[in-house]
């Protein structure tokens, strides 16, 4: 019965959820299958219309362009034409200067020609010169100097962009003509093709003229045409020079990922295309923003459809994200979290079972480290022993077992009480120092402390570690002052506390170490034993904080220190050095800066050094492990 009673607890999905769920799958398929539909349709039919409108205003360019140069075309030939005419009827066989009444007529009513070259004559529209700021005579040098085409290129007309040389949007036209001498020439003329803006520069779409090789003549946008910009390589020309035909529609992406529809259209007899796109992104805009109204609606009916289940399933939801919350906060390392049932259902039951458990969570966390129960609930500490750069760290309290002894002549039966009460405040202490400066509290060896940096998590490197150490020595000094000073005076309760410290720095064994039912991550190996005998040599050498050689070589120049005689210890060679720590190697560093400060500060009296024998201890115990 109790097992059944315990699996009826354990609710899945609630009711409340699988409502939620349901009505917002059911709503979310048919509305959504609605607006993938419409958006289909609605897209197959904008392109096809978008595709039609970009053919047509391409074709409707590319008319334009042809009858403008067409236009000017038969301008120039008719005004060569009345030119030979007039040289004809003055005089057959002399030449004269051209009448300049006759060009003067010609250039008022084709004011967008600038010059027109001929094998015979330059003849330059004056006034175009002059209200556009360009000298006359560069354009009979341009004449001069450019490669004009050849002469027998029949009806043709052959275009190339001069606005480089000008840097004046202009386009220089040659054609062939039947002279008044009964041979061919070719004509040049310079002209603007302003009236192409019109079509070329409005809309949606953007049209545009290039040359056989890519190079622009005419664009709406005139630093490209005074640049002289190249479109060779963008994929709609490619395609018109790869296949070869007079116009086609395509869909293409330029360099950039950037989707267009384009079509281009050959001007007919000359060697110009018009290029006429449209980006992907302006055609579909409107079925975006149906698409997205859609979108909005179905989200609108889902919210209230949802706030409504709500209102019916609150009572089950806001349980469960009290247990979500609760285990969250365990996750974090909050054990304990006060959880009281609201409802009389399987999730009040499920409530007050973690409420259970939190608490028994919480009675575990104080029986051991707390950081480190956490990091092995998260799986950042494994199984096994690791080889770990460490600092390791022992205190004692000084004169501990005649301060018990005076504790159980005082208070007889409530003795033990009273010890356990005053070790307490001064391990919470004692603590406080060790994980503010990241290290791990080991364990509680009677009113011994245990602890090491560098080890379950590092402050980065060796000497970050070792200073850790170090720091959090001076602060459990420190601390101790200012317990002992609160102390009332002789009272047999709250005795003062003066402890020793000993530091050692080396490589450890890291690890879970323990039996299947029981484990506790610790180090082990050469480097702790040599840091508990340390921390025995401070009662002989009248100090309270010692580090050995090897954790003064990473930090001799963050700490004031006085060297200690060596110490002999068993299994190595050579006598170990010791460093009796005084404070941190700051700018004017408050507190002591010699040992004997220190012994004054904390009522140490000096040892007679040579008495001392540094030894001594080693014969009262020998440290196998830790």
């Amino acid at each position: 019965m109790e097992k059944k009673k315990l699996h009826k607890t354990r609710v899945l999905f609630p009711i409340g959820a699988k409502l939620v769920i349901i009505i917002s799958i059911l709503l979310l398929v048919s509305l959504g299958a609605v607006t993938l539909l419409v958006s289909a349709i609605s897209t197959q039919d904008v392109r096809r219309t978008a595709e039609d409108n970009n053919f047509t205003v391409n074709r409707r360019a590319g008319s334009q362009a042809e009858g403008s140069f067409k236009s000017v075309q038969m301008a120039v030939l008719l005004y060569l034409e009345m030119l030979d005419r007039d040289r004809l009827a003055y005089d057959k066989f002399i030449q004269r200067d051209r009448d300049p009444e006759l060009d003067s007529y010609f250039f008022d009513r084709n004011r967008n020609i600038a010059a027109i070259m001929t094998e015979r004559d330059f003849i330059p529209n004056t006034q175009f010169f002059l209200d556009n700021g360009i000298d006359q005579s560069s354009a009979e040098a341009f004449f001069r100097s450019a490669d004009s085409p050849s002469s027998k290129q029949g009806s043709g007309i052959s275009l190339r962009n001069a606005s480089v040389e000008f840097q004046f949007p202009v386009t220089a036209m040659y054609f062939s003509r039947q002279g008044s001498a009964s041979a061919a020439e070719t004509v040049g003329v310079l002209f603007t093709a302003d009236e192409l803006s019109e079509t070329f520069g409005t809309g949606a779409n953007s049209s545009f003229l290039i040359d056989d090789d890519g190079f622009v003549l005419f664009h709406p946008d005139n630093d490209l045409v005074l640049g002289a910009a190249n479109f060779s390589r963008l994929p709609i020309v490619e395609t018109m020079r790869k296949e070869g035909d007079n116009y086609r529609q395509i869909y293409y992406t330029d360099a950039d990922g950037l989707e267009y529809f384009g079509a281009y259209y050959r001007l007919n007899q000359m060697n110009a295309a018009v290029i006429t796109t449209i980006p992907y992104d302006v055609v579909f805009e409107a079925v975006q923003s149906i698409t997205r109204q859609n979108i909005f609606l179905t989200a609108v009916v889902l919210f209230f459809a949802v706030l409504f289940i709500w209102f019916f399933s609150k009572t089950i939801s806001n349980p469960v994200q009290t247990l979500v919350n609760a285990a969250l906060q365990i996750e974090q390392g909050e054990f304990e979290v006060e959880l009281t049932p609201k409802t009389h259902d399987e999730l009040g039951l499920l409530t007050e079972s973690f409420g259970k458990m939190s608490s028994a969570l919480g009675i575990f966390g104080r029986f051991t480290n707390r950081e480190i129960a956490i990091r092995a609930m998260r799986g950042d500490i494994k199984p096994g022993g690791l080889p770990k750069h460490a600092t390791i760290f022992f205190s004692d309290i000084r004169g501990f077992t005649e301060k018990s002894e005076n504790f159980t002549r005082t208070f007889g039966e409530d003795a033990s009480n009273r010890i356990v009460h005053w070790l307490n405040g001064y391990f919470t202490r004692m603590v406080e120092c060790v994980e503010k400066t990241g290290g791990v509290v080991d364990k509680f060896i009677g009113d011994a402390v245990m602890a090491h940096w560098g080890t379950a998590y590092t402050a980065g490197s060796p000497e970050a570690d070792a200073l850790a150490g170090v720091t959090a020595a001076l602060g459990m000094r420190q601390a101790l002052l200012e317990i002992n000073a609160k102390r009332k005076k002789d009272d047999p309760g709250d005795p003062p506390i003066r402890i020793g410290c000993g530091i050692n720095t080396g490589v450890v064994t890291a690890g879970q170490i323990g039996s299947e039912q029981r484990m506790e991550y610790t180090a082990i190996g050469d480097p702790v034993n040599l840091a508990s005998r340390t921390e025995a040599l401070n009662k002989p050498l009248g100090t309270d904080i010692l580090i050995t050689e090897d954790t003064w070589d990473l930090i001799k120049d963050k700490i004031i220190t006085e060297e200690m005689p060596p110490v002999t210890v068993k299994g190595k060679a050579k006598p170990v050095r010791m460093f009796a720590v005084i404070n941190l190697q700051v700018p004017n560093p408050r507190g002591p800066k010699t040992l004997d400060e220190v012994r004054s500060l904390l009522g140490i009296p000096a040892p007679d050094m040579s008495k001392v024998d540094t030894d001594a201890e080693e014969k009262k115990y020998k440290i196998q492990g830790s």
